[in-house]
């Protein structure tokens, strides 16, 4: 099973990076549907496709517009969208506004609230829980018999926070670090993570395998995110450890 990086930036797109949207075609599965999510036709095999949202900001929600193309070139013809009902209700009024896209896309809508903490999702357990985050944000847990996922963006860190809980024992963690150590006050600000913060608290829930993502889009590469730094700090995860994602980046979940 391949996890393909469509998106890996927050809140606007650079030169390298489009914004949040990762996609697993074995399960037609796509978590957040940001400007990366134009990535994804040569990838859609399957007539049905579900995207698990994570919160309504629009780095996060405004691909789903693309879709309408690719209803029309691939075998899609299925889009099942899951999130809080407050945001799903946001995205209706606001980014489908016929004021601001004139043609429905024929979204299939499931409000997870409706659905319990804990649903089935294909041949999958998905579990979703709050993230501290302006405006509110969830995190997700992946179950497959032989692989587990969990997918955290939009929030900051510690080793206390109450989502890490949820996630003991994953495989692999999908984990924003949309700043360095070096921006502390303003990821805090920004309700966002920063690099040793997320590190400590991985290695502290025994995470084996951690992709780092939601990149700050001004930050400046090859380490965006001073991780060569950070990780000296850091000895009980090491580098073979950590991927930081870049768009483009395949990343084949069945080698641990």
């Amino acid at each position: 099973m391949k996890l393909h990086c469509l998106g890996t930036a927050g809140y606007h797109p650079s030169a390298t990076r489009q914004t949040s949207c990762y996609f697993i075609p074995e399960a037609s599965l796509m978590l957040d549907a940001g400007s990366g999510l134009f990535r994804v036709e040569s990838l859609i095999h399957h007539d049905e496709i579900s995207v698990l949202l994570s919160h309504a900001h629009l780095d996060h929600v405004f691909g789903l517009t693309f879709f309408l193309d690719f209803l029309a070139v691939t075998p899609l013809r299925k889009i099942h969208v899951y999130g809080e009902r407050a945001k799903i209700e946001a995205i209706q009024k606001h980014l489908f506004n016929e004021l601001m896209f004139p043609v429905l896309v024929p979204i299939q809508w499931h409000a997870i609230e409706d659905l319990g903490p804990e649903f089935v999702l294909n041949s999958a357990r998905c579990r979703w829980f709050p993230l501290d985050h302006p405006g509110g944000s969830v995190g997700y847990r992946i179950d497959w018999p032989d692989l587990s996922i969990a997918y955290i963006t939009d929030t900051t860190t510690s080793p206390q926070s109450a989502y890490w809980r949820e996630i003991q024992g994953v495989d692999w963690l999908i984990h924003e670090c949309n700043f360095s150590d070096e921006e502390i006050d303003f990821a805090i600000k920004t309700g966002h993570s920063w690099t040793s913060a997320v590190l400590e608290s991985a290695a502290k829930a025994g995470i084996p395998r951690l992709i780092l993502t939601h990149i700050n889009p001004l930050a400046c590469e090859p380490d965006p995110l001073g991780l060569a730094q950070a990780t000296a700090k850091m000895p009980r995860l090491t580098p073979s450890q950590i991927l930081v994602a870049s768009d483009s980046l395949v990343i084949d979940l069945s080698s641990l």
